[in-house]
């Protein structure tokens, strides 16, 4: 069956860094779109960034532009997201998700993995 594995959570300071990892098994990686969602405490649970099946195009929540990077290896199955001068807002947990190409809507979800940004 398809698993999405994220890792690289943590509790950080602001101003800091974190690299999330997200391996995915059970599919085949090379068609599939990758993103990320988050969902903070008490809220709802919102997409944070995408990469096509291809690498080429990227979106972004407007929060994380030019702080976050999503990039993708599909020799190794894995998605990433670097994150840089995180913010306490930027407290959430992130769930990697999956989308077969050409279509619409998310297919698979992780697990998540905790990202806690102390002031």
């Amino acid at each position: 069956q398809v698993q999405l594995v994220e890792s690289g959570g943590g509790s950080v300071q602001a101003g800091d860094s974190l690299r999330l990892s997200c391996v995915a098994s059970g599919l085949t990686f090379s068609q599939y779109s990758m993103g990320w969602f988050r969902q903070a405490p008490g809220k709802e649970r919102e997409f944070v960034t995408r990469i096509t099946w291809n690498g080429i195009i990227t979106d972004y929540i407007d929060s994380v532009k030019g702080r976050f990077t999503v990039s993708r290896d599909n020799a190794k199955n894995t998605v990433y997201l670097q994150m840089n001068s995180l913010k306490p807002e930027d407290t959430a947990v992130y769930f990697c998700v999956a989308r077969l190409r050409f279509t619409t809507g998310w297919n698979y979800w992780g697990q998540g993995t905790q990202v806690t940004v102390s002031s």
